[in-house]
């Protein structure tokens, strides 16, 4: 497809404020998109990341400021995303507590967060933003995680949350279609985790020995997947694209 099918075009990044939702902003906007970044805490992080776009094209970058777990908020954020712009034609579903939660120790309060980043706000804000996708055949990219199928030990409740995201992205590709395409990205070890559910130098080497290519991906990993999803993949809804150098085919 040519390089410029995006121009004008408008994408919905949750969480696109850091880490690999903010080089998914970076890859679609370098690609003509007009975007929409939710940040909820990372004020500073948004606001440095939508002057570093708008260098490159003026007023092509707007923030929304937003907790995922507001339910009643989403329709808000939705409809003030589109709009910023006028249109609505990509919602990036990023944003994601991650944190051990083992049997045992965790809590109605961590379930209640990690079920509704990942899979609640999903949702609803999907729910939201159908009207507006359909509008423009736009389509929606779900960011799960490979540990949807291979649960992490100490993890349930992320695994477990993750999981229905992956049916999620599947009942939505039915429900939506035909106007709307709805699909997903797995990634595997991109980014080392931070805060409580950091790694050791030791875990990390083990980590990678289990990857067929010895080695991490990139978040320019996951940023092309998404803009292969939203631009290229006209005929292709209801999937899962692991983006993980193979470990999902090892034991």
């Amino acid at each position: 497809m040519q390089e410029n099918v995006l121009t004008g075009k408008v994408a919905l990044i949750t969480g696109g404020a850091r880490r690999v939702g903010a080089e998914i902003a970076r890859t679609l906007h370098t690609h003509g998109m007009q975007l929409v970044i939710h940040y909820r805490s990372s004020k500073d992080d948004a606001h440095a990341l939508q002057i570093e776009l708008e260098k490159r094209r003026p007023k092509s970058v707007a923030l929304v400021k937003g907790d995922l777990l507001k339910v009643a908020q989403l329709p808000d954020i939705i409809e003030e995303a589109a709009a910023a712009f006028g249109r609505l034609d990509a919602l990036v579903n990023n944003a994601s507590s991650f944190y051990p939660t083992p049997v045992g120790a965790a809590t109605e309060e961590q379930w209640d967060d990690l079920i509704g980043t990942n899979l609640k706000a999903p949702f609803f804000l999907a729910q939201a933003a159908a009207s507006h996708l359909k509008k423009t055949r736009g389509c929606i990219v779900n960011i799960t995680d490979i540990h949807a199928e291979r649960p992490i030990k100490h993890y349930p409740i992320y695994s477990a949350a993750k999981a229905g995201l992956v049916m999620l992205t599947k009942s939505l590709a039915r429900e939506l279609a035909p106007e709307v395409r709805v699909n997903a990205i797995a990634p595997g070890t991109i980014l080392w985790p931070e805060g409580e559910a950091e790694v050791s130098a030791a875990q990390r080497q083990e980590m990678l020995a289990r990857i067929p290519l010895r080695r991490s991906g990139s978040p320019d990993d996951i940023a092309r997947t998404a803009l292969f999803l939203i631009r290229d993949a006209e005929y292709i809804n209801g999937q899962v694209i692991a983006v993980c150098g193979g470990r999902t085919v090892v034991a």
